[in-house]
Protein backbone atom coordinates (compact mmCIF):
# COMPACT_ATOMS: atom_id res chain seq x y z
CA UNK A 1 0.00 0.00 0.00
CA UNK A 2 1.21 3.50 -0.50
CA UNK A 3 1.92 5.36 2.43
CA UNK A 4 -1.04 7.71 2.52
CA UNK A 5 0.96 10.32 4.03
CA UNK A 6 2.79 10.45 0.64
CA UNK A 7 -0.84 11.17 -1.28
CA UNK A 8 -1.23 14.29 -3.13
CA UNK A 9 -4.47 16.88 -2.53
CA UNK A 10 -3.86 18.10 -6.12
CA UNK A 11 -4.49 14.98 -7.77
CA UNK A 12 -7.87 14.83 -5.98
CA UNK A 13 -9.31 18.15 -7.70
CA UNK A 14 -11.83 18.92 -10.26
CA UNK A 15 -13.14 21.64 -12.24
CA UNK A 16 -16.48 22.84 -10.17
CA UNK A 17 -18.26 25.46 -11.38
CA UNK A 18 -20.05 28.15 -8.98
CA UNK A 19 -23.46 28.00 -10.90
CA UNK A 20 -23.50 23.76 -9.84
CA UNK A 21 -23.17 25.06 -6.35
CA UNK A 22 -26.55 24.17 -4.90
CA UNK A 23 -27.62 27.57 -2.98
CA UNK A 24 -30.96 25.79 -1.35
CA UNK A 25 -32.85 22.43 -1.31
CA UNK A 26 -35.14 21.04 -3.62
CA UNK A 27 -39.05 21.64 -2.38
CA UNK A 28 -39.11 17.91 -1.74
CA UNK A 29 -36.37 16.36 -0.17
CA UNK A 30 -36.43 13.01 -1.95
CA UNK A 31 -36.64 14.39 -5.18
CA UNK A 32 -32.77 14.98 -5.77
CA UNK A 33 -30.76 13.05 -8.14
CA UNK A 34 -29.41 9.93 -7.29
CA UNK A 35 -26.23 9.43 -9.15
CA UNK A 36 -25.44 5.15 -8.85
CA UNK A 37 -22.13 3.71 -8.87
CA UNK A 38 -22.54 -0.35 -8.95
CA UNK A 39 -18.85 -1.68 -9.63
CA UNK A 40 -17.85 0.61 -12.06
CA UNK A 41 -21.03 1.46 -14.53
CA UNK A 42 -22.86 5.06 -13.53
CA UNK A 43 -26.31 5.60 -14.20
CA UNK A 44 -28.79 8.09 -13.00
CA UNK A 45 -32.46 7.09 -10.89
CA UNK A 46 -34.28 9.82 -8.08
CA UNK A 47 -33.29 9.66 -4.60
CA UNK A 48 -37.24 8.45 -4.01
CA UNK A 49 -36.15 5.09 -5.37
CA UNK A 50 -32.45 4.38 -3.20
CA UNK A 51 -34.25 1.68 -1.62
CA UNK A 52 -33.80 -0.70 -4.92
CA UNK A 53 -30.48 -0.41 -4.39
CA UNK A 54 -30.11 -1.90 -0.81
CA UNK A 55 -30.42 -5.30 -0.34
CA UNK A 56 -33.47 -6.95 2.01
CA UNK A 57 -30.34 -8.50 3.71
CA UNK A 58 -28.66 -5.40 4.22
CA UNK A 59 -28.07 -2.82 7.49
CA UNK A 60 -28.56 1.13 7.15
CA UNK A 61 -26.78 3.40 9.38
CA UNK A 62 -27.78 6.78 9.98
CA UNK A 63 -25.88 9.88 11.50
CA UNK A 64 -28.62 11.33 14.19
CA UNK A 65 -27.01 14.45 15.01
CA UNK A 66 -28.64 17.78 15.35
CA UNK A 67 -27.13 20.51 13.99
CA UNK A 68 -27.26 23.73 16.91
CA UNK A 69 -28.05 27.01 16.30
CA UNK A 70 -23.79 27.83 16.93
CA UNK A 71 -23.31 31.15 15.72
CA UNK A 72 -23.72 33.89 18.92
CA UNK A 73 -23.05 37.46 17.85
CA UNK A 74 -22.47 40.58 19.94
CA UNK A 75 -22.14 43.81 19.38
CA UNK A 76 -19.92 46.36 21.54
CA UNK A 77 -20.38 49.34 22.30
CA UNK A 78 -18.33 51.06 19.87
CA UNK A 79 -20.34 49.31 17.59
CA UNK A 80 -18.40 46.19 16.41
CA UNK A 81 -19.83 42.95 15.91
CA UNK A 82 -18.14 39.80 17.15
CA UNK A 83 -19.15 36.54 16.62
CA UNK A 84 -18.69 33.87 18.64
CA UNK A 85 -18.75 29.82 17.05
CA UNK A 86 -19.64 27.58 19.64
CA UNK A 87 -17.32 24.42 18.27
CA UNK A 88 -17.04 22.06 21.04
CA UNK A 89 -18.29 21.39 24.84
CA UNK A 90 -15.03 22.48 26.96
CA UNK A 91 -17.13 22.34 30.63
CA UNK A 92 -19.29 20.43 31.08
CA UNK A 93 -17.03 18.30 28.31
CA UNK A 94 -20.43 16.01 28.03
CA UNK A 95 -22.70 16.76 24.97
CA UNK A 96 -25.66 16.05 27.02
CA UNK A 97 -24.71 17.53 30.02
CA UNK A 98 -23.71 20.80 28.17
CA UNK A 99 -26.85 21.48 26.67
CA UNK A 100 -28.92 20.88 30.06
CA UNK A 101 -26.72 23.40 31.60
CA UNK A 102 -27.79 26.29 33.43
CA UNK A 103 -26.44 29.60 34.28
CA UNK A 104 -22.85 28.82 32.55
CA UNK A 105 -20.58 26.75 30.83
CA UNK A 106 -17.41 27.07 28.55
CA UNK A 107 -17.11 26.20 25.10
CA UNK A 108 -13.94 25.82 22.37
CA UNK A 109 -14.97 28.63 20.16
CA UNK A 110 -14.20 30.42 16.98
CA UNK A 111 -14.16 34.07 17.43
CA UNK A 112 -14.80 36.36 14.41
CA UNK A 113 -13.40 39.55 15.03
CA UNK A 114 -11.47 38.61 17.77
CA UNK A 115 -9.00 41.49 17.17
CA UNK A 116 -11.87 43.57 18.62
CA UNK A 117 -12.87 41.98 21.59
CA UNK A 118 -10.14 42.43 24.44
CA UNK A 119 -9.40 39.63 26.85
CA UNK A 120 -10.57 39.15 30.21
CA UNK A 121 -8.82 41.83 32.07
CA UNK A 122 -7.20 43.80 29.37
CA UNK A 123 -7.80 47.63 30.46
CA UNK A 124 -10.80 46.07 32.73
CA UNK A 125 -12.76 45.29 29.42
CA UNK A 126 -16.30 44.20 30.18
CA UNK A 127 -17.67 40.81 28.76
CA UNK A 128 -19.90 40.87 25.69
CA UNK A 129 -23.52 41.10 26.73
CA UNK A 130 -26.37 40.66 24.76
CA UNK A 131 -30.05 41.26 26.12
CA UNK A 132 -32.94 38.12 25.94
CA UNK A 133 -36.36 37.43 26.00
CA UNK A 134 -37.32 34.03 26.94
CA UNK A 135 -40.66 32.78 28.56
CA UNK A 136 -41.34 36.71 28.72
CA UNK A 137 -38.39 37.15 31.05
CA UNK A 138 -35.50 39.53 29.78
CA UNK A 139 -32.32 37.37 30.83
CA UNK A 140 -28.82 39.23 30.23
CA UNK A 141 -26.25 36.35 28.57
CA UNK A 142 -22.38 37.54 28.78
CA UNK A 143 -19.39 36.01 27.08
CA UNK A 144 -16.28 36.31 28.52
CA UNK A 145 -13.03 34.83 27.20
CA UNK A 146 -10.88 32.71 29.52
CA UNK A 147 -7.53 34.02 30.36
CA UNK A 148 -4.63 31.37 29.11
CA UNK A 149 -7.06 29.08 27.50
CA UNK A 150 -7.07 30.12 23.98
CA UNK A 151 -10.09 30.28 22.35
CA UNK A 152 -12.45 29.09 25.42
CA UNK A 153 -15.41 30.87 26.07
CA UNK A 154 -17.47 31.16 29.24
CA UNK A 155 -21.20 31.87 28.77
CA UNK A 156 -23.16 33.36 31.73
CA UNK A 157 -26.92 34.29 31.54
CA UNK A 158 -29.13 35.56 34.36
CA UNK A 159 -31.51 32.81 34.43
CA UNK A 160 -30.19 29.83 36.70
CA UNK A 161 -33.62 27.51 35.75
CA UNK A 162 -33.04 28.76 31.81
CA UNK A 163 -30.55 26.08 29.99
CA UNK A 164 -28.01 26.26 27.48
CA UNK A 165 -30.08 24.73 24.82
CA UNK A 166 -33.09 27.46 25.50
CA UNK A 167 -30.20 30.28 25.40
CA UNK A 168 -29.02 29.15 22.07
CA UNK A 169 -32.15 28.30 20.11
CA UNK A 170 -33.01 31.89 21.17
CA UNK A 171 -29.77 33.93 20.67
CA UNK A 172 -27.82 31.38 18.08
CA UNK A 173 -27.99 31.72 14.38
CA UNK A 174 -28.11 28.08 12.81
CA UNK A 175 -24.40 27.98 10.64
CA UNK A 176 -24.93 27.20 7.26
CA UNK A 177 -21.89 25.60 4.98
CA UNK A 178 -19.53 28.87 3.95
CA UNK A 179 -19.71 27.74 0.18
CA UNK A 180 -23.06 28.50 -0.08
CA UNK A 181 -22.39 32.29 0.02
CA UNK A 182 -25.54 33.62 1.32
CA UNK A 183 -26.35 34.47 5.41
CA UNK A 184 -28.67 31.59 6.98
CA UNK A 185 -32.82 32.32 6.67
CA UNK A 186 -35.82 30.79 8.53
CA UNK A 187 -36.29 27.92 6.34
CA UNK A 188 -32.74 26.48 6.83
CA UNK A 189 -33.28 25.73 10.59
CA UNK A 190 -35.44 22.98 8.78
CA UNK A 191 -33.69 22.05 5.36
CA UNK A 192 -31.02 21.14 7.24
CA UNK A 193 -31.66 19.19 9.12
CA UNK A 194 -32.71 15.45 8.84
CA UNK A 195 -35.96 14.07 9.22
CA UNK A 196 -34.24 11.91 11.83
CA UNK A 197 -31.95 14.62 13.88
CA UNK A 198 -32.25 13.66 17.61
CA UNK A 199 -29.02 14.86 19.42
CA UNK A 200 -27.61 18.30 19.76
CA UNK A 201 -24.26 18.62 19.13
CA UNK A 202 -23.31 18.95 15.32
CA UNK A 203 -22.28 22.57 13.44
CA UNK A 204 -22.75 21.33 10.29
CA UNK A 205 -25.34 18.63 8.81
CA UNK A 206 -24.47 15.42 7.55
CA UNK A 207 -25.95 15.81 4.58
CA UNK A 208 -26.43 12.55 3.07
CA UNK A 209 -29.37 12.00 5.45
CA UNK A 210 -31.17 15.14 3.73
CA UNK A 211 -32.93 13.60 0.93
CA UNK A 212 -34.66 10.76 3.40
CA UNK A 213 -37.80 11.27 4.06
CA UNK A 214 -40.97 9.34 5.45
CA UNK A 215 -41.96 7.92 2.29
CA UNK A 216 -38.45 6.79 1.87
CA UNK A 217 -38.39 5.17 4.98
CA UNK A 218 -41.41 3.43 4.58
CA UNK A 219 -40.57 1.78 1.24
CA UNK A 220 -37.56 0.89 3.13
CA UNK A 221 -39.66 -1.22 5.39
CA UNK A 222 -42.21 -2.42 2.84
CA UNK A 223 -38.56 -4.56 1.41
CA UNK A 224 -37.72 -5.59 4.96
CA UNK A 225 -34.32 -3.40 4.97
CA UNK A 226 -33.37 -2.42 8.50
CA UNK A 227 -31.21 0.86 9.62
CA UNK A 228 -29.95 1.77 12.88
CA UNK A 229 -28.70 4.80 13.97
CA UNK A 230 -25.70 6.32 16.05
CA UNK A 231 -24.35 9.80 16.56
CA UNK A 232 -21.28 12.03 15.45
CA UNK A 233 -21.49 15.55 16.06
CA UNK A 234 -20.00 17.43 12.84
CA UNK A 235 -17.26 19.92 13.64
CA UNK A 236 -16.71 22.76 11.32
CA UNK A 237 -13.59 20.93 10.26
CA UNK A 238 -15.88 19.06 7.96
CA UNK A 239 -15.29 22.62 6.13
CA UNK A 240 -11.35 22.69 6.20
CA UNK A 241 -9.30 22.62 3.03
CA UNK A 242 -6.45 20.83 2.81
CA UNK A 243 -3.89 22.84 2.04
CA UNK A 244 -0.49 20.82 2.60
CA UNK A 245 1.14 19.44 -0.95
CA UNK A 246 1.32 15.82 0.47
CA UNK A 247 -1.49 15.03 3.19
CA UNK A 248 1.25 14.01 6.10
CA UNK A 249 0.92 18.09 6.33
CA UNK A 250 -2.62 17.99 6.96
CA UNK A 251 -4.24 17.29 10.63
CA UNK A 252 -7.85 16.10 10.48
CA UNK A 253 -10.30 17.34 13.56
CA UNK A 254 -11.25 15.23 16.09
CA UNK A 255 -15.23 14.36 16.39
CA UNK A 256 -16.99 12.87 18.97
CA UNK A 257 -19.52 10.00 18.83
CA UNK A 258 -21.78 8.01 20.77
CA UNK A 259 -22.73 4.20 19.84
CA UNK A 260 -25.53 1.93 21.31
CA UNK A 261 -24.72 -1.22 22.35
CA UNK A 262 -28.01 -2.33 20.44
CA UNK A 263 -26.15 -0.63 17.18
CA UNK A 264 -23.62 -2.98 18.01
CA UNK A 265 -25.45 -6.11 17.98
CA UNK A 266 -27.61 -5.23 14.85
CA UNK A 267 -24.14 -4.82 13.12
CA UNK A 268 -22.90 -8.09 14.21
CA UNK A 269 -26.49 -9.76 13.48
CA UNK A 270 -25.84 -8.70 9.74
CA UNK A 271 -22.09 -10.16 9.14
CA UNK A 272 -20.44 -6.92 10.20
CA UNK A 273 -21.45 -4.99 7.11
CA UNK A 274 -23.24 -2.33 6.69
CA UNK A 275 -25.04 0.32 4.00
CA UNK A 276 -23.53 4.18 5.51
CA UNK A 277 -25.96 7.07 5.28
CA UNK A 278 -22.86 9.36 4.87
CA UNK A 279 -19.37 9.77 5.25
CA UNK A 280 -19.85 10.71 9.22
CA UNK A 281 -21.42 7.18 9.59
CA UNK A 282 -18.22 6.06 7.48
CA UNK A 283 -15.78 7.46 9.76
CA UNK A 284 -17.71 5.73 12.54
CA UNK A 285 -18.22 2.68 11.64
CA UNK A 286 -14.72 2.30 10.59
CA UNK A 287 -13.04 3.76 13.85
CA UNK A 288 -15.42 0.92 15.96
CA UNK A 289 -13.11 -1.57 13.48
CA UNK A 290 -10.02 0.15 14.79
CA UNK A 291 -11.44 -0.35 18.54
CA UNK A 292 -12.49 -4.14 18.06
CA UNK A 293 -8.66 -4.46 17.28
CA UNK A 294 -7.46 -2.22 20.23
CA UNK A 295 -8.98 -4.22 22.77
CA UNK A 296 -8.00 -7.37 20.92
CA UNK A 297 -5.12 -6.45 21.52
CA UNK A 298 -5.46 -5.11 25.35
CA UNK A 299 -8.71 -6.59 26.73
CA UNK A 300 -8.33 -4.45 29.80
CA UNK A 301 -8.16 -1.05 27.54
CA UNK A 302 -9.77 1.76 29.40
CA UNK A 303 -12.75 3.02 26.83
CA UNK A 304 -10.68 6.89 27.23
CA UNK A 305 -8.20 4.91 25.79
CA UNK A 306 -10.18 3.62 22.14
CA UNK A 307 -10.06 7.02 20.27
CA UNK A 308 -8.61 6.86 17.14
CA UNK A 309 -5.65 8.79 15.91
CA UNK A 310 -5.86 9.95 12.34
CA UNK A 311 -3.13 7.58 10.79
CA UNK A 312 -3.55 4.51 13.57
CA UNK A 313 -5.40 2.35 10.59
CA UNK A 314 -2.06 2.73 8.36
CA UNK A 315 0.43 1.79 11.66
CA UNK A 316 2.26 -1.15 11.47
CA UNK A 317 0.25 -2.95 14.60
CA UNK A 318 -2.86 -2.75 12.48
CA UNK A 319 -1.55 -3.74 9.61
CA UNK A 320 -0.30 -6.76 11.16
CA UNK A 321 -3.95 -7.31 12.52
CA UNK A 322 -5.46 -6.35 8.80
CA UNK A 323 -6.86 -10.41 8.58
CA UNK A 324 -9.45 -9.75 11.18
CA UNK A 325 -12.64 -9.44 9.67
CA UNK A 326 -14.97 -6.60 10.78
CA UNK A 327 -17.30 -9.07 12.41
CA UNK A 328 -14.61 -10.45 14.75
CA UNK A 329 -13.69 -7.00 15.54
CA UNK A 330 -16.82 -5.98 16.59
CA UNK A 331 -17.78 -8.87 18.72
CA UNK A 332 -14.89 -8.09 20.42
CA UNK A 333 -16.30 -4.65 21.07
CA UNK A 334 -19.47 -6.12 22.22
CA UNK A 335 -17.84 -8.55 24.83
CA UNK A 336 -15.91 -5.71 25.90
CA UNK A 337 -18.90 -3.22 26.50
CA UNK A 338 -21.16 -6.14 27.91
CA UNK A 339 -18.29 -7.15 30.26
CA UNK A 340 -18.21 -3.91 31.75
CA UNK A 341 -22.27 -3.02 31.97
CA UNK A 342 -21.81 -0.76 29.41
CA UNK A 343 -25.42 -0.07 26.98
CA UNK A 344 -23.32 2.37 24.79
CA UNK A 345 -19.87 4.21 23.87
CA UNK A 346 -19.08 7.10 23.65
CA UNK A 347 -15.60 8.07 22.11
CA UNK A 348 -13.72 10.17 19.67
CA UNK A 349 -11.88 9.89 16.20
CA UNK A 350 -9.36 11.46 13.84
CA UNK A 351 -9.58 8.86 11.78
CA UNK A 352 -8.72 9.79 7.59
CA UNK A 353 -9.92 7.36 5.07
CA UNK A 354 -7.56 7.76 1.98
CA UNK A 355 -6.95 5.45 -1.03
CA UNK A 356 -5.36 2.60 0.05
CA UNK A 357 -7.37 2.41 2.65
CA UNK A 358 -9.59 -1.10 2.81
CA UNK A 359 -12.80 -0.33 4.38
CA UNK A 360 -13.69 -2.98 6.33
CA UNK A 361 -17.36 -2.37 8.16
CA UNK A 362 -19.04 0.11 4.85
CA UNK A 363 -20.25 -2.07 2.04
CA UNK A 364 -22.00 0.58 0.21
CA UNK A 365 -22.00 4.73 1.02
CA UNK A 366 -25.31 7.39 -0.03
CA UNK A 367 -23.06 10.45 -0.14
CA UNK A 368 -23.54 13.89 -1.90
CA UNK A 369 -21.10 15.36 -3.83
CA UNK A 370 -17.96 17.01 -2.44
CA UNK A 371 -15.61 19.73 -3.04
CA UNK A 372 -12.49 18.97 -4.64
CA UNK A 373 -9.18 18.65 -2.98
CA UNK A 374 -11.21 17.82 0.42
CA UNK A 375 -10.72 14.73 2.73
CA UNK A 376 -14.09 14.36 1.82
CA UNK A 377 -13.19 13.18 -1.85
CA UNK A 378 -10.78 11.43 -0.87
CA UNK A 379 -12.88 8.80 0.96
CA UNK A 380 -15.03 8.34 -2.12
CA UNK A 381 -11.85 8.18 -3.96
CA UNK A 382 -11.08 5.11 -0.87
CA UNK A 383 -13.98 3.39 -1.92
CA UNK A 384 -13.93 3.56 -5.36
CA UNK A 385 -10.78 4.09 -6.24
CA UNK A 386 -9.76 6.30 -9.46
CA UNK A 387 -13.49 5.36 -10.62
CA UNK A 388 -14.66 8.79 -8.80
CA UNK A 389 -13.25 10.63 -11.60
CA UNK A 390 -15.63 8.89 -13.81
CA UNK A 391 -18.90 9.13 -11.30
CA UNK A 392 -18.01 12.66 -10.75
CA UNK A 393 -17.46 13.58 -14.50
CA UNK A 394 -20.68 11.48 -15.20
CA UNK A 395 -22.42 14.26 -12.62
CA UNK A 396 -21.14 17.39 -13.57
CA UNK A 397 -22.27 16.10 -17.89
CA UNK A 398 -25.56 15.45 -16.36
CA UNK A 399 -26.81 18.48 -14.60
CA UNK A 400 -26.32 17.51 -10.95
CA UNK A 401 -26.43 19.75 -8.15
CA UNK A 402 -23.20 19.68 -5.93
CA UNK A 403 -22.59 20.04 -1.94
CA UNK A 404 -24.97 20.19 0.74
CA UNK A 405 -27.56 21.19 -0.97
CA UNK A 406 -27.19 18.88 -3.60
CA UNK A 407 -28.38 15.82 -4.98
CA UNK A 408 -26.56 12.64 -3.96
CA UNK A 409 -24.96 9.11 -4.89
CA UNK A 410 -25.22 5.62 -3.86
CA UNK A 411 -22.03 3.90 -4.36
CA UNK A 412 -21.09 0.04 -4.30
CA UNK A 413 -17.81 -1.31 -5.24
Amino acid sequence: MTDPRRIHISDYTYDLPDERIARFPLARRDASKLLVYNKGVVREDVFSLVADYIGSDELVVMNNTKVIQARLLFRKETGALIEVFLLEPHSPADYEQMFQATGWCSWHCLIGNKKKWRRKGDHGESPLRRELIIGGRSITLEAEMEDGLGDIVALRWTAPDVSLSEIIDVAGVLPIPPYLGRETEESDKDTYQTVYSKIKGSVAAPTAGLHFTDDVFRSMEEKGIERTELTLHVGAGTFRPVKSYEMEGHEMHTEHFSVSLATIKSLIAHGGKAVSVGTTSVRTLESLHMMGLKIMRDPEIEPGRLHVGQWEPYEPEARQMQGISSLEALTALETYMERRGMDGLTSSTQIIIVPGYKLKVVSKLITNFHQPRSTLLLLVAAMIGEDWHKAYGYALSHSFRFLSYGDSSILIP
